[in-house]
Order: C-alpha cells, then structure tokens, then sequence
C-alpha cells in the first residue's frame, strides 16, 4: 500500500514547479474568472430563479465543480498519456515493484491535490464577490468525491489513447458538454425533458445537485449514491486498465 506515495510524490514535486510560475495560477483562475464576471456578474442580475436564490450564489458551487473536475481530469488524463507515450516514463513504474492498484491511488491522488487546487482559487473568490456564497460538509463532500471521481476518470482516458490529441478528442465530447449542460450555469429544471435523461447520466450532474444542498434529502441521496457508483465503477476500471497493461 506504501507503493502509492512514490508515484504521488512525482507529481507534485512537477506540481509544485508549476506553481512556481504565476502564469499557472492564473490559467487555472482565467476560465472560471471569465465564466463568474459574464454570467455572474454581467447576466447575473437578469436572471430569476425560481427557488428565490441569487444567480451569483448558484452559479459558484457550479463553478467549483467544474473547476474541480476540469483540473482533476486533464491533469491527470494529459500526465498519463505523455508518460505512456512520448517520455515512456510509466513503463517504469509498470517494470519497478509497485503495484497497479498503488499506481492507480498515487494518481488519482495527485489528481485530487491539482482539483482542489483549482477549486480553492474559486472558493476564494466567491467569499470576496458579493454573494450568499457558503461551504458545509456536504459541500466538502461533494468536492473531494467530485475530484476523486474525475481523477479516475482521468487515469481511464489517459490509459487508452492512443495520442495526446484524443485526449484533447473526449475531453470535447465529455467534459466540456457536461460543464455546459449539467446544471454549472443554470438549473437542469429548465432543460427538455427529451433531454433530461441524457443530462442525468453525466456525472457532474449529480455533483452540482448535491453540492447546492444544504441538507440530505431524498434528491442529495439518490445523488450521492450515483456519484459513489460512478468513484467505483471507474476506479475498477482504472486498475483494471493498468493491471493488464502491456504496451
């Protein structure tokens, strides 16, 4: 079980070099930032909801789901595939006496750190804006599944490309439709329901449900147990993937 540190360690000793360059930081913040001034603060005051709540204080736990999930995933999906393919650097923890299923945590792991990293930065700003932005232990929840999730889901994509530029190919046909269409920038209410189903199976659904919760109830329920199944079902997939590799 020690194996995983090793390969965690690795990734935020490179982590913490690019955290050293400011321009990082602010490509991390830049997109989310963008999303908060155009929708939040520029649309913001258009915008009715129907449960009474201002569009700025729902737009940010969406913002903060995103971030973490975008982060999370690319991170961890972008790290793979180069060491995979290019500087052949995960042949060697395949060839060295760590286990696939330590190789998988260390990542995953890594992956993590890098999305609440990400996720911080939004929180941060949320708490300066004028808003009824606030954070609960359902909120931190949901974060760290939402970040161990899509960091799995990261190992999963990173495991099977066959080039950087597919990576690049399913983050457009997965992650950016789930940052626009599961609940991030409005309620998943106003949605077709021809299209809700579609919208339920994303994952990110199921996060921006349960992180605007301010108590459990039946919907955060369903929510949570959809949002575990997805963290096992691809974590499974992930150590799978590794187990059997032999490229």
């Amino acid at each position: 079980m020690t194996g995983w540190y090793p390969v965690f360690l690795k990734e935020m000793l490179q982590f913490r070099r690019k955290l050293l360059r400011l321009g990082y930081i602010f490509s991390a913040m830049m997109a989310p930032i963008i999303y908060l001034v155009t929708f939040g603060l520029g649309l913001g005051k258009t915008v009715k909801l129907s449960e009474g709540t201002d569009y700025l204080t729902f737009l940010l736990p969406g913002l903060v789901a995103m971030s973490s999930m975008n982060n999370s995933y690319s991170w961890v999906a972008s790290s793979l595939n180069l060491s995979r393919l290019y500087f052949k650097t995960f042949q060697v923890y395949i060839q060295s006496p760590i286990k696939p299923f330590s190789i998988m945590i260390g990542e995953v792991m890594a992956g993590m750190v890098k999305g609440l990293f990400a996720s911080l930065l939004i929180i941060v700003v949320g708490f300066v804006v004028p808003s009824k932005f606030s954070i609960n232990l359902i909120f931190i929840l949901t974060l760290l599944l939402n970040c161990f999730m899509f960091a799995c889901l990261g190992v999963i994509t990173g495991m099977i490309t066959k080039s950087h530029e597919d990576t690049a190919t399913y983050s457009n046909f997965f992650i950016m439709p789930m940052a626009f269409f599961s609940g991030t920038f409005f309620s998943i209410d106003r949605i077709p329901l021809i299209f809700k189903p579609i919208i339920y199976i994303m994952p990110l659904t199921h996060t921006n449900i349960l992180i605007r919760k301010s108590y459990i109830d039946t919907e955060a329920m369903i929510s949570l147990s959809l949002i575990l199944f997805y963290c096992l079902c691809f974590f499974l997939i992930g150590s799978t993937l590794m187990k059997k590799y032999s490229e």
